[in-house]
């Protein structure tokens, strides 16, 4: 397969080009996501909270997903930037052996010890924690299909065929938000669930006819012990980084659960209108990743700094937007989602609270887009580890002067300072580097 030079042409309209196509894919996602929230919504708090609940477990799971997407793209990238054909296939071929057994793993593990996670978070709500372990039953499959199409998508990205990803997505997310009302009305929270499954084997499969020679597994290829070795190694920053954030986030869910499942269902609502921003933000960070990428691997410094500022304006530049829609229509944006006061109350002081962080997400995730690129993802994932950690003491401190608002006050403060480190180690380890002058 034919790869886009990203090491030629205007910086702008090359980063506009790669980020267009994963905002489109994020912009679909988010349709769903927006379809499935107001469907869950329309049968109550409980569904939402169960859904919400189980959520964290299975977002795990796609941490987990990133010890092979993060190395594997990272290697392939690099490897086409240095026109070597031979170590794009061979980092292939490990990447989904690797993807396969950590995909298998998982989704067992859902199974067997689903309802021992749920129980975990102290719900207290037998109905929400019966309907929460169901959703990650049928969520087992899903998480064995998503995973490879995680991979799958970053591997096209590496190549610049955004835009090839895209084209899938689009199909997979307008199935799901076909299917969600229909299996949401007869099946309840389940139903989203069931939907899903469905939508990411149809992906999965046309990713496997539409790029068979690229994404097949080649026996012929003996797996490289090293390989293996250096996709872990790259990836397990950024996969301690992810695992950690979820695990602090089920740790948070177990705090806010004390306040009720209006509370649980107002964290979701209030994290699915957060969305929004890193919507945009993400787009820029997997763009700024693929470029940096290759333009490291043909050794083009200068322009790996010029990528680097120009994504950091594009991202602050939105992130005012959201930040500003957020603490004006708060109210108006949250009562779309749910008619229960009290969630929207919740809900809304979410937003309102994460508003004054938004600018620095976006630091961070161009940041943390530009050092994956530059094969150094040690960096943003020590920083994220730190300061995501340091949610738990801080919502365990202020949640007894703000209530359950001392969980968003934390959220918002650790994002602010990851925001902050990020781009203090952007200029100590790349701004000040010789060979970026």
């Amino acid at each position: 397969m034919r790869k886009v030079d990203l090491t030629q042409g205007n910086v702008f309209f090359v980063l506009l080009s790669l980020t267009i196509p994963i905002v489109g894919s994020s912009f679909l996602q988010f349709t769903y996501s927006l379809v499935d929230m107001l469907w869950l919504g329309s049968l109550g708090s409980d569904s939402v909270a169960s859904v919400g609940s189980s959520s964290f477990f299975i977002n795990l799971g796609y941490a987990i997903n990133t010890l092979v997407v993060v190395g594997t793209g990272i290697k392939v990238s690099h490897s086409l930037g240095k026109n070597d054909d031979e170590q794009v296939k061979s980092y292939i071929n490990v990447g989904i052996f690797i993807n396969f057994i950590l995909a298998t793993l998982y989704s067992l593990a859902l199974i067997f010890f689903g309802d021992n996670l749920i129980e975990f978070l102290g719900i207290g709500d037998k109905n929400v924690e019966r309907e929460a372990y169901l959703y990650l039953i049928i969520n087992a499959p899903v998480i064995f299909f998503a995973f490879f199409d995680f991979l799958y998508i970053r591997i096209l990205n590496s190549y610049g065929h955004n835009s090839q990803a895209l084209k899938i997505s689009v199909i997979g997310v307008v199935i799901n938000i076909i299917l969600d009302p229909i299996f949401i009305l007869k099946f309840g929270a389940l139903g989203a669930g069931i939907a899903t499954l469905i939508a990411n084997m149809v992906m999965f499969f046309m990713f496997l006819v539409k790029f068979k020679e690229l994404f097949k597994y080649h026996f012929e290829i003996p797996l490289n012990k090293e390989k293996i070795l250096e996709i872990i190694s790259l990836g397990i920053p950024m996969t301690t980084q992810r695992v950690l954030f979820n695990i602090v986030n089920i740790s948070l869910a177990k705090i806010i659960s004390n306040f009720g499942a209006e509370a649980i269902a107002g964290q979701k609502i209030g994290l699915q209108i957060e969305s929004i921003t890193f919507m945009i933000i993400g787009g820029l960070n997997g763009a700024v990743a693929s470029f940096i990428g290759q333009n490291y691997g043909a050794k083009e410094y200068k322009r790996i700094i010029k990528g680097y500022n120009i994504a950091l304006k594009m991202g602050i530049c939105y992130a005012l937007i959201t930040s500003s829609l957020f603490l004006i229509f708060s109210d108006n944006i949250v009562s779309i989602f749910i008619k229960d006061t009290a969630t929207i109350q919740i809900a809304s002081m979410y937003i309102k609270i994460v508003a004054f962080a938004q600018i620095f997400s976006a630091i961070e995730m161009v940041s943390n887009g530009m050092f994956t690129g530059l094969g150094m993802p040690k960096i943003p994932a020590t920083i994220s580890i730190i300061f995501t950690v340091l949610r738990i003491p801080m919502a365990l401190v202020l949640i007894k002067y703000f209530g359950v608002n001392g969980v968003w006050l934390s959220i918002s403060m650790s994002s602010v300072l990851k925001g902050i480190f990020s781009y203090i180690m952007y200029i100590l380890k790349v701004r000040k580097d010789k060979n970026y002058a």
